[in-house]
Order: structure tokens, then sequence, then C-alpha cells
């Protein structure tokens, strides 16, 4: 006979973490829900290239009870949780209540505008598909707006794409954002007259400031090929839809402000009243419980957890998916009696992309670039993907877009 089942566990979160927590209690005496506001998986890695109509929304998102439909101690709920009420060990949601034995927070992370409200109201953020379409609509539409623009200044800030943040996805979105617009004009707008300016800011000495220096410098050199400027040491003060003011510098004329320069924590863990670390991350126990109370554990972005050398976990899909396989063995431990076991991060390495045969990585002490590292790339995220469709859908787009030039989604749609 099976064992019967030892308790509740509910998992908020169906991305790399929730997934990976969920799979590893398959087969397992523990009755399981998974929670989630949408329906579907979504790989956040390549949301920059839905938003630079390179692949479909439905290409990169999958849905999750197709998922796990064969894992039969696991129930899906599409829900938006609003709060923890951890004294009565329940989940406050839009469709009601959901009491739990012992919970895994998953919930990722968000945007982090850092109090700047006209950035927070104008500019366009890249967290989740609607982002993504609505920066896609954007982009094509600033073009459409050029052709019917008379006067040369106003037609170039219209065609000036202005990316905020050197981290990887700023870094992958202004290299796609300067291929897209310069495939644009010599396909589809050809009578324009005007150049477009692609420009990334980013605050600190050098992009990619997680990857050794050599890298930042070679991935500088290869957006400043593909036509990008890089301004190192720029802060965003504003934006007010037309201009981008920066700090001790000119505003830059500009009706695109994409921001990609910070994260923090998704706001539903300030519900928990722990203590939070930087970037509002919920500080966690070795064995990612909260501190005063062990049935709860926090993974992924929302985790706050510090490495070997003092400094905290990065907010990477390698982390989320190492924590959630352990969250999920120590939420069985703790519901039984057992000893939990303490969080060791295995780092698989950091890879960026920018664009057309250019990329870097660093592999523990490999460094490498150019087209062996964007082989690499291609790769890893090809076979990170859920489903064998969207793995050979997106490889045929790639292949399309890299033979021919031609951006497969350059539609302007509806907004939802």
């Amino acid at each position: 006979m099976p064992e019967q089942p030892t308790g509740h566990i509910v998992i908020v979160g169906a991305g790399f973490g929730g997934l990976r927590a969920a799979r590893a209690l398959a087969g397992k005496p523990v009755r399981v829900t998974l929670i989630d506001r949408n329906n579907f998986h979504l790989f956040q890695p390549l949301l920059y290239q839905v938003a630079t109509a390179g692949i479909a929304p439905d290409e990169i998102a999958y849905p999750v009870r197709a998922i796990l439909r064969r894992q039969k101690n696991l129930t899906f709920r599409m829900a938006e949780v609003q709060r923890v009420d951890r004294h009565g060990r329940r989940l406050i949601t839009d469709q009601g209540e959901i009491p739990y034995d012992a919970l895994i927070l998953a919930v990722g992370s968000q945007s982090n505008f850092f109090g700047l409200d006209s950035v927070a109201r104008n500019a366009l953020g890249l967290k989740s598909l609607q982002d993504a379409e609505t920066i896609r609509n954007h982009l094509l539409c600033m073009f459409e707006a050029a052709l019917q623009e008379t006067d040369e200044a106003a037609c170039q800030a219209l065609l000036t794409f202005v990316v905020a943040g050197g981290g990887p996805s700023g870094v992958e979105t202004a290299g796609a954002v300067a291929e897209l617009t310069r495939m644009l004009l010599k396909s589809d707008y050809r009578e324009l007259k005007a150049g477009v300016r692609v420009i990334l800011l980013e605050g600190t000495r050098r992009i990619l400031n997680h990857l050794d220096p050599e890298l930042s410098a070679r991935a500088e050199q290869a957006l400043t090929e593909k036509g990008v400027e890089v301004r190192l040491g720029a802060f965003v003060e504003g934006f007010d839809g037309s201009r981008v003011f920066l700090k001790d510098a000119q505003p830059i004329p500009a009706h695109t402000l994409i921001w990609a320069a910070g994260v923090r924590s998704a706001e539903v863990v300030d519900s928990l009243g722990g203590l939070q670390g930087s970037q509002n991350r919920v500080r966690v126990n070795p064995d990612l419980s909260l501190p005063d109370d062990p049935r709860v554990f926090v993974i992924g972005d929302a985790a706050y957890l510090e490495n070997g050398g003092g400094t905290p976990l990065p907010m990477v899909a390698p982390v989320a998916m190492q924590q959630g396989t352990l969250a999920a063995e120590n939420a069985l431990a703790r519901l039984s009696g057992a000893e939990t076991a303490a969080f060791v991060y295995r780092d698989p390495g950091s890879l960026a992309t920018i664009g057309r045969n250019q990329a870097v990585a660093q592999i523990g002490r490999l460094k490498f670039h150019g087209f062996l590292a964007w082989a690499v790339w291609l790769v890893v995220h090809l076979m990170q993907l859920v489903g064998f469709r969207n793995r050979l859908v997106v490889l045929i787009n790639w292949a399309w877009d890299y033979l021919f030039y031609e951006r497969a989604v350059r539609l302007i749609t509806p907004e939802r």
C-alpha cells in the first residue's frame, strides 16, 4: 500500500525554483499544492527576445498543468497570493484561503525603481510576457511614428532607445534592440532618413560587473561594434516619457526607456514580517527556513543568503533551482521530525549574449567569448526550455533569423 500523506506542502510560484521543488516532491507521502497567478511556467531569460520580435510569447511559456500532469500528489491552483498568515498557517489569496503544514515561497522578483516615481510611471519593465509584448509594440510603434514626423529632432527622439542597467538583462536587451532596429531600417522602413540610437546606461564603472573585467571589456566592445552607445557611471534620475534625466549630465531626448537597472523581491514577502536584506530579500537560515518559523522556506530571488565570502547569492535561475530541490527535501524532513540540511551553491558559471555570434562565458576558471560562447549560450538556453515543441520552434526561429536576418514576430498587437 502507498504511504499515507504526512502533511500538506504548499509552493507559491511556478518559476524555476517552484517547479524544481514540486518535481522533487513527486511520489513522496505528502499532499502538494502549487500556486501561481499564471497558469504557465515562463522562461524569463528569453523574455528580451519576445520584446525584440525574435520569438513569440507562447514559445517561452508552457502550461503548468501539462508539465506536472503525471504527478499524482500535486494540485495546481491559479491564484494571486496577497499575504501570508504565519500565525494561522494559511495563505490569503484572491481565490480564498489555503492552509499549509509547510510552505515554500518561490515568488521571484519584480522591478525596483528605487523610488523614482517618474521612471516607474513611464519606463518599460521586462518581467512578464505582457511587459515583453508591450516593449515589442512600443518599439515598432516608434518606427511608425517616426515615418509621420517631419521635425528632424523629434524624429531622432522617437528613434532613440535607452536601456538602463548593465547586467545580463540590460546587455542582452541592448544588443537585441540594436540588431532589431538595424534590420527594420534596412527592410521595413527604408524611407526613414534618421539614424537609430541605442544607448546602454550603467551606473558602475563596467558592464557585467559580476564577470571577470576582461569579459566585461569584451562585452562592451561587442556592443559598441553593434552600434550601442555604452555610458558608464550614468545614473538615471527621472523619465517623463520624452526625456531621460541623468545625474550630472544632459538629458537624453528619447521616448523609450527600458528598465533593467534593478530588481527587488516580490512584495508578498513583505507580509512575512521577518528581517530583510538588500533588495528586500528575506533573510533565511542556512536550511532556507525563516529564523522564527521553521516551517516556512523562502528560495530564489526572494531569499537572502550569503555565500562563504559574505556576499549574497546572486538572483539567478541556477540558485533558485538548486534551492528548490533542497527546500522540498527540508520541508519533508521538517514534517517528519528529521534533521534539515544546509544549502551549498554549486555555481555552473555565467553566460551573457550580445547578439549574433557574440557572447561571453565564465565557467569556473574558464573564460571565453565570441562565437564559441554564443554557441554554448544557444545550447544551454534551448535545452532549458520546457517542452519539445517550444525547443523546436525556437530553434527554427533562431536558424531563420541567423540565415536570413529576418525577425519572425514583427507584429503590433492590441494591448490586453
